[in-house]
């Protein structure tokens, strides 16, 4: 067991740090696993702030979440627009949760959900008006490389719950060490910092993968 625990932690860094320092890149295989998993979390998420069921606690809490994941992962890979939306969205909810967290909420609290969700429509809305998907992109996956990572290791030492470090990664953070909220914030501007360079030539191709298929058809 501790062979594998090893093994899934170092896959976990691995992909964490693609994603992170590379995730313009892998834009179009990336965006279906992150809206999926997003989807998953924000499903089961709304059904605790809303409805008060425990995070992953029921079977309802994972249906739901489920099937919120599906329909978040079909949308960015069929459309392009949809995947900026679903990045954008995560982005803002993610900053959302962040600002609460500072008031160390010990749970995902309905005023929590909303705040997340304003952000959510304020930042997708600011990312097409002023037509900087690139870089929302850009911000989105270092962010949630950098996520991923320091999460990866305050679940193997610190021994957090899952459901917590979803619900408010900020809290987590703080509550081990400011060290890992430094260690975060660093990851992930450098992330930006390297993707903005690597990619200065670089542009992800627009897609709608049905209109592709529905032309294809005829």
């Amino acid at each position: 067991m501790g062979f594998e625990l090893f093994c899934a932690t170092v896959i976990a860094l691995l992909f964490g740090m693609a994603i992170c320092f590379g995730g313009y890149r892998f834009f179009l295989v990336l965006l279906p696993i992150f809206g999926f998993f997003f989807g998953f979390a924000l499903g089961a998420e709304t059904l605790q702030a809303i409805f008060g069921v425990g995070m992953f606690a029921s079977v309802t809490s994972w249906i739901v979440g489920f099937l919120v994941g599906a329909c978040f992962a079909l949308v960015s890979y069929f459309f392009y627009i949809g995947a900026v939306i679903v990045i954008a969205g995560a982005l803002g909810f993610g900053l959302g949760v962040a600002l609460m967290g500072l008031f160390n909420l010990d749970t995902l609290s309905f005023i929590t959900w909303l705040v997340g969700i304003v952000l959510s429509v304020v930042v997708i809305g600011l990312t097409l008006y002023f037509n900087v998907q690139k870089y929302v992109i850009i911000v989105g996956t270092a962010v949630a490389g950098a996520a991923l990572v320091i999460g990866t290791l305050v679940l193997g030492p610190g021994g957090v719950k899952l459901a917590d470090l979803v619900a408010n990664p900020v809290q987590v953070a703080l509550r081990n060490s400011p060290i890992w909220t430094l260690l975060f914030f660093a990851l992930a501007a450098a992330g930006i910092a390297i993707q903005v360079v690597a990619n200065r030539r670089f542009e992800v191709q627009t897609y709608n993968r049905l209109a592709y298929q529905t032309e294809g058809g005829n």
